[in-house]
């Protein structure tokens, strides 16, 4: 894992400043019992759409289940945190950031979608993408099969687009699937200057990171 990750993983997860700064929360309950035993696999993403993205953040969080995770999860791009059932903190500042790992399904899982940062809470009005985020189930370890989803072209069993004026929209591709908006908390101060502290040192990496691809064009 790469060092911006893993410093945004470690500040993000500094709980309860995330849930008390009114983040777009969804609550996910999957029904997995007409795969129940399949050796399968789980995938989370959160990408920037192909034009100007606005930066957004979000977070895998309080993810239960009876199946068993198989550990040795794959992360890729800007994602922190976990391995699960631990809290995942993704950002949307490379082209793919992506979890995946390894289930054998029991008869449920649930866990929580929290989005946050500008894009939803201080729309630029100059991007010209927003940002998904999507999750996906597969009946076999590779990630090629998809399970209890209608969609057949790229799996997703639901996704959440980040809109460009701040909104989100769900698509629900399952009907195994329940996604449910939950209420917002009011922001607090202190939760308001830790905000602030990480999208300060994500724009600081993002600038360092910036200045190193132009040093190595020379």
């Amino acid at each position: 894992m790469s060092l911006r990750p893993a410093l945004l993983g470690a500040l993000l997860s500094c709980v309860p400043w995330v849930a008390s700064a009114g983040p777009i929360t969804y609550a996910v309950t999957v029904d997995t019992s007409s795969i129940s035993g399949t050796a399968g696999s789980l995938d989370f993403n959160f990408n920037p759409g192909p034009l100007a993205t606005q930066a957004a953040l979000l977070q895998i969080v309080s993810f239960t289940t009876n199946g068993t995770l198989a550990g040795s999860p794959s992360f890729t791009g800007d994602v922190g945190g976990g391995p699960l059932p631990s809290t995942l903190a993704f950002d949307n500042g490379t082209g793919f950031n992506d979890y995946f790992e390894g289930f054998t399904f029991g008869t449920t899982l649930a866990f929580s979608v929290s989005l946050y940062g500008p894009a939803l809470s201080a729309p630029d009005g100059v991007s010209t993408s927003g940002s998904t985020f999507a999750f996906s189930m597969f009946s076999d370890a590779a990630g090629t099969i998809p399970a209890l989803t209608s969609d057949t072209t790229d799996g997703y069993a639901f996704t959440v687009d980040v809109n460009l004026d701040g909104t989100t929209t769900v698509d629900n591709f399952s009907t195994d699937t329940i996604v449910q908006r939950t209420s917002s908390a009011t922001p607090e101060p202190s939760s308001l200057i830790l905000m602030g502290m990480a999208m300060a040192l994500l724009g600081t990496l993002r600038v360092r990171q910036q200045r190193r691809r132009q040093v190595s064009t020379f």
